[in-house]
């Protein structure tokens, strides 16, 4: 997520990691180097100078109870997590809301994505069409809808009283928990729009009112934040298409311009591309120290019991059941995604489009070779040399090298796996700073 933002903070974060010692010069350099990170990414200048000032003071006039590099890797934790705010609880039960925005924002997608986050969370969603001005716009919800088994209203063809479609589609679809109003968007903030959403909210008094903005709007976020605030009082912002290499700032930062915060953002371009905004977990991805309670999340919804084995926690696990967690991760959702969540940008390197997609082979390759393992060499890897290691290597169209690399892996593996459920999770950019018990302290 927001590619160019998370590398620059993550080597401000590297940076005061291998610092010798931590003085009024080390931390003037950090501050200068998530100024420039912040107002490239389009953050409002009023809100940087805020942050930097921030953390100048705690970082070198506050009590430490960590180390002076733990202490100032916290207070940037914080600080960002100040900026966005907490995010936006939203309540799983009967409730009717509206989804406003410009053109082009993903609006639209959005209402789809909400609802299938409904429908996972076992409550029943609805969506009313209430943009009679877009062509196509009706079709594309419904085809949406349609892929979800999420029922759609949009009025008779034709009747085009936007009020009429809305009032009538809540009474139609009085029997469903959720019911997501899908307003028309404009190319640009006009009076027509504001009254017409102004009269739909007065209307159907939804309990939500959610914006939709684009990640890569820049400053004109909090001016659109601002005046749909004011007209309808918004209670949550939804941030698209935060897998791309947009800024993101301007977005994030617009969340100053309302009494909300972040309620959902959308990483891709599936209907299940869509996550619950957890302040917390998102800088922590964005500093390069993984999200493990998202991930979790995510595992949750996405995995059977029988797909999860409790003794590769323990980091007790064999090669069989490393290729049966190989299969489940594939229900998770893309591997990058699953990558940026675990506490691996301590490696040095950044989860990139190519990147990944050399792991996700690499790990078919792998599949690949233990699938031309006995089931005893799958039990014990150990045993695996010599003559095993080139019948291995020959069955699968791989080499003695590919194959101890997997074996490698697997080792690998099995001390992180150790590390993060001992809570110790150590990460070799920090230089032995235990990022797992800071992360505990930070919580």
């Amino acid at each position: 997520m927001l590619g160019k933002l998370s590398s620059s903070l993550k080597e401000s974060i590297r940076k005061i990691a291998k610092a010798k010692r931590i003085d009024k010069r080390t931390v003037d350099e950090l501050v200068r180097d998530i100024q420039r990170a912040l107002i490239q990414a389009d953050v409002k200048i009023s809100l940087v100078k805020e942050l930097s000032d921030r953390i100048r003071e705690r970082s070198l006039k506050e009590k430490m109870v960590l180390n002076p590099r733990e202490h100032v890797i916290k207070v940037v934790y914080e600080e960002l997590i100040n900026i966005i705010g907490k995010g936006v609880e939203v309540p799983l039960k009967p409730q009717k809301i509206m989804m406003v925005g410009l053109h082009g924002a993903g609006k639209t997608s959005s209402c789809a994505k909400l609802a299938r986050y409904f429908q996972k969370k076992g409550l029943k969603p609805a969506v009313i069409c209430a943009d009679v001005y877009r062509p196509g716009a009706s079709d594309q919800l419904r085809q949406l809808c349609d892929k979800i088994g999420v029922p759609f209203y949009d009025g008779p063809p034709e009747d085009r009283n936007v009020l009429r479609i809305v009032t009538s589609g809540v009474k139609e679809l009085d029997k469903y928990d959720i019911k997501i109003i899908d307003t028309a968007g404009r190319h640009a903030l006009e009076p027509e729009m504001i009254d017409e959403i102004m009269d739909i909210e007065k209307a159907t008094k939804p309990e939500q009112r959610f914006i939709v903005l684009d990640a890569s709007i820049g400053q004109q976020a909090s001016v659109q934040a601002k005046a749909f605030d004011d007209a309808i009082g918004i209670t949550g912002i939804i941030i698209t298409k935060m897998d791309g290499t947009a800024k993101g700032g301007g977005a994030l930062s617009a969340v100053a311009e309302t009494d909300s915060g972040v309620a959902f953002i959308g990483t891709g371009e599936t209907v299940d591309d869509f996550e619950k905004f957890e302040s917390g977990g998102f800088i922590s991805r964005l500093l390069g120290m993984g999200d493990i309670k998202s991930l979790i999340a995510m595992a949750e919804e996405s995995l059977n019991p029988e797909d999860v084995n409790v003794d590769i926690l323990k980091g007790k696990f064999t090669l069989k059941d490393l290729y049966m967690q190989l299969e489940a991760l594939k229900k998770m959702g893309p591997f990058k995604k699953i990558m940026q969540m675990l506490p691996l940008g301590g490696l040095g390197v950044d989860i990139n489009d190519s990147m990944s997609q050399i792991t996700e082979d690499k790990l078919k390759c792998f599949k690949v070779m233990m699938d031309s393992m006995t089931e005893e060499e799958l039990r014990e890897p150990k045993i695996i040399s010599g003559s095993r290691l080139r019948r291995i290597a020959h069955g699968s169209g791989t080499s003695t090298a590919e194959v101890n690399e997997l074996i490698k892996y697997h080792r690998m593996m099995q001390k992180m796996m150790k590390s993060i459920s001992s809570g110790r999770g150590d990460m070799p950019m920090m230089k032995g700073i235990p990022m797992g018990k800071m992360m505990k302290k930070m919580r």
